[in-house]
């Protein structure tokens, strides 16, 4: 090969190259990867998905936008954890919560259930439905998982899924929940 060819070929390659390049696309993140990272040191986060997409709380109607309580005392012991989230500029709010009562003072697994002592809700602002699993016409199943419960140093861990299901409503599927706050 003479020294044209060689600069040619060269030249193709490095055209061919750059092309292959310039078809690339930048791949977006998948559900998993938006979700913030399972903690126990108080991150004040909170995620999961619904329905395969990635759910985490966004914009603010004037109060906190995430909340956890916890009493050990009340109802030998109770944990609330809610969210809300404004999905779209329509201003239609989505909010999901876990709560439990009879909440064991160290971590554990808890059914989440249809009129249990452990539920979730979820409410969808731009479909017009609420699934709260204290109601009958609600069907809940799940689970929610304390990993860490430090209350000498006020933290509260642990992960959650759950599937409700009500007459007239879509299914919302839970899955990869979880959260991570200072009490």
């Amino acid at each position: 090969m003479n020294s044209l060819q060689k600069q040619v070929r060269h030249s193709a390659l490095l055209l061919a190259a750059l092309l292959g390049l310039s078809q690339c696309k930048k791949k977006d993140p998948s559900p998993e990867a938006q979700l913030p990272p399972a903690t126990q040191t108080g991150a004040n986060t909170i995620g999961c998905l619904v329905n395969g997409k990635a759910w985490t709380p966004q914009g603010n109607n004037g109060s906190s936008n995430y909340t956890v309580s916890y009493d050990p005392n009340f109802r030998l012991g109770t944990l609330n954890i809610a969210a809300y989230r404004y999905a779209n500029s329509q201003a239609k709010q989505e909010a999901l919560g876990v709560f439990s009562d009879s909440l064991l003072p160290s971590t554990g697994i808890y059914r989440l259930q249809t009129l249990g002592h452990h539920g979730a809700g979820y409410v969808n602002g731009p479909s017009n439905c609420t699934y709260y699993s204290t109601d009958a016409t609600t069907h809940c199943r799940g689970e929610l998982v304390i990993t860490r419960l430090d209350r000498v140093n006020g933290i509260i861990s642990g992960t959650f899924a759950f599937t409700l299901a009500k007459p007239g409503c879509d299914t919302v599927r839970v899955t990869n929940g979880r959260f991570d706050k200072r009490l």
